[in-house]
């Protein structure tokens, strides 16, 4: 790939250099750190929109959750508010518990701001959401540990697969009217194992600038899965032990020109979109943790500390960064147009995020809601900057929020 990207002023090779010398090592390094690693996931929540037709049996489908001795102190204790060694009592644990807020607050927050950060934790806050968020009280919800549950190629396709991306592309996704292409699942000219949709044989004539970001954002998600199943492929399995790899031939099938009607390549330009919506996303919320009432915290002082300095370098690094995508252009119009066209973009991608619930393999549905809300978080600060730049220095803020879920989902989601 080559050239300028469609919709913003950014050349594909800038990407690479930018993002291979200066964010891709440093990321990787933040990734493994605690508090990144561990992610709070339900992973049994019902399909909300047809019958489960049974989950994966595939053993590479597998996910497996932490024991809760493996999980550092300061995550387990409750998403938000450790204030002090005392914090550790029962008293103060429960309303950690309750808080269910962002990762950590320092120990200098006086009675009420305590108060005040348990209060907002019942706030509802939902209209700001682009995600349907698991609930991280349920019993069902479990700690997972991301790098022993690699994202890679499981086995899973076929009708169940294809059903997911079916509903995300035919019914939400913006399209011009005069198209409808319904997509076959069974259909054998698609190939049964290939989930790649194609319904982008269409011109952009008659659709605004915000649904065109919108299908690109999806269909980057989508070959940001693909490309990480074609990159971890499980090549062969001898005497039990199975070694994976890249797979050449898979990753042509579905993004070489002549295997995709001349798809493959816009597909992977999405990506490069979706890599600029997220970049952009993490330069702007960067004043949300240079705050110092905001920290990192696992329990452990000394590598809390480094994890914060690691992230503010990176978010040094996403500022230096001189084409960003330009979100201001994005529901622009008249208020009342604007306002009606942002809350059903934000329906549509809610919605997305629900389906993930009705993937059947357990491990591809986890990095499948993972990276949802991450792009969901995204999103939710780009259409924050007010709030964001309001933010007081030294107390919680009622105005913009994130938890500890949607902070894990949004650095490994850039990460993926």
């Amino acid at each position: 790939l080559s050239g300028v990207l469609d919709d913003c002023l950014c050349d594909i090779e800038s990407i690479d250099d930018f993002n291979t010398f200066k964010i891709f090592p440093k990321i990787q390094k933040l990734q493994e750190r605690d508090y990144f690693r561990y992610y709070k996931v339900n992973l049994k929540r019902p399909c909300p929109f047809w019958a489960d037709d049974g989950h994966c049996s595939i053993k590479d489908c597998h996910v497996e959750p932490c024991p809760e001795s493996k999980i550092p102190v300061g995550i387990k204790a409750g998403s938000s508010n450790k204030y002090s060694k005392a914090a550790n009592n029962s008293k103060e644990l429960e309303d950690c518990e309750q808080a269910n807020k962002l990762g950590a607050v320092n120990s200098t927050l006086s009675n009420q701001s305590k108060e005040a950060f348990i209060d907002w934790a019942r706030y509802d806050d939902s209209q700001d959401h682009f995600c349907e968020l698991d609930d991280e009280r349920s019993p069902d919800a479990q700690y997972v540990d991301l790098l022993l549950n690699p994202e890679r190629y499981t086995g899973y396709k076929g009708p169940s697969a294809w059903r997911v991306w079916n509903s995300i592309y035919e019914e939400n996704c913006f399209k011009p009217r005069s198209v409808y292409r319904p997509l076959n699942p069974l259909a054998p000219s698609r190939g049964g194992s290939c989930l790649l949709v194609s319904v982008c044989h269409f011109s952009w004539t008659g659709l605004c600038l915000e649904k065109r970001v919108f299908y690109k954002l999806i269909s980057g998600l989508h070959a940001s899965i693909n490309l990480h199943l074609c990159a971890n492929y499980l090549l062969e399995e001898t005497w039990g032990k199975p070694h994976w790899g890249p797979n050449v031939k898979e990753f042509t099938r579905r993004f070489d020109p002549a295997e995709t009607k001349g798809e493959g390549p816009r597909r992977l330009k999405n990506l490069y979109f979706l890599y600029l919506i997220e970049l952009r996303a993490l330069s702007k919320v960067a004043p949300y943790f240079e705050r110092a009432v905001v920290d990192l915290y696992t329990g452990n002082g000394h590598e809390d500390a480094e994890s914060k300095a690691l992230l503010l370098d990176i978010f040094r690094d996403t500022k230096s960064f001189h084409m960003h995508f330009d979100e201001k252009s994005m529901f622009a119009g008249d208020k009342k147009g604007a306002k009606s066209l942002k809350e059903e973009f934000r329906l549509h991608f809610k919605n997305i995020s629900r389906i993930m619930d009705c993937v059947g393999c357990d491990k591809c549905r986890l990095w499948g809601k993972l990276q949802t809300q991450g792009l969901g978080t995204a999103l939710k600060i780009l259409f924050s900057e007010k709030e964001i730049q309001s933010l007081p220095e030294n107390s919680p803020s009622k105005g913009f929020q994130l938890t500890r879920q949607e902070i894990v989902a949004l650095v490994n989601a850039f990460g993926r």
